[in-house]
């Protein structure tokens, strides 16, 4: 019992973690792209930034979904991914608005470098404490976005295990057997506060302004 419990678990974080690398990945790539480069760019991927904002997540997965009869659960993640990375962009966008005309930028632009090697070299890595906080604060909802999925019958299928399929499967047993939706259920509560406990945590360590105050 305590092995499956242990490999639904796995499943469910694994989703999250790695779905939420993807967001971050390509959030920090575009933010950083739009606030260093401004011209037409910035107002072009900001303007489908908001797009994306604009349109409920669920519903783009729905619609992703509804493609495939049995999606992949490497496709899954993929989807996942690829439709959270709005809020991450402008996060860094923002954090590179303010960095683009610091000294050491100017100093290496005068020195001949390409904006690609500044924005990988001189940028992205001073917004590391925004990304990793966005990173964990993210964990918690994709765990919840995928539970739901998974609930609805469309995420993680068997014979793969997951919090939300856990929770599915024991709606039938809920008055005869309540503890086989209530343990999942905990799990995934727990396993969210928890995840938002670090980041707030992390926020407030890598706040700059906190060692000023």
């Amino acid at each position: 019992m305590s092995g499956a419990g242990s490999c639904t678990a796995r499943v469910s974080l694994s989703i999250g973690a790695l779905a939420m690398l993807v967001a971050v990945t390509v959030g920090a790539v575009v933010g950083a792209v739009a606030g260093y480069l401004r011209r037409w760019v910035d107002p072009l991927l900001m303007r489908a930034v908001d797009v994306g904002l604009a349109v409920p997540r669920i519903f783009l997965l729905l619609m992703v979904v509804a493609l495939w009869e049995r999606l992949p659960l490497p496709l899954l993640v993929l989807v996942i991914g690829l439709t959270g990375w709005f809020a991450t962009s402008r996060l860094v966008r923002a954090e590179v608005l303010s960095l683009r005309e610091r000294d050491f930028v100017l100093a290496a632009r005068a020195l001949g470098a390409g904006p690609r090697r500044i924005i990988l070299r001189h940028v992205l890595p001073n917004v590391a404490a925004p990304i990793i906080v966005s990173a964990a604060l993210g964990i918690g909802n994709v765990l919840l976005l995928e539970a739901g999925l998974s609930f609805l019958g469309i995420g993680v299928r068997p014979p793969l295990a997951s919090w939300g399929n856990m929770i599915a499967d024991g709606v039938a047993n809920l008055t005869s057997a309540p503890w086989t939706t209530l343990f999942p259920g905990l799990a995934i509560a727990l396993v969210v506060m928890a995840l938002n406990a670090v980041g707030d945590a992390l926020r407030d360590a890598l706040d700059p302004r906190k060692g000023t105050a």
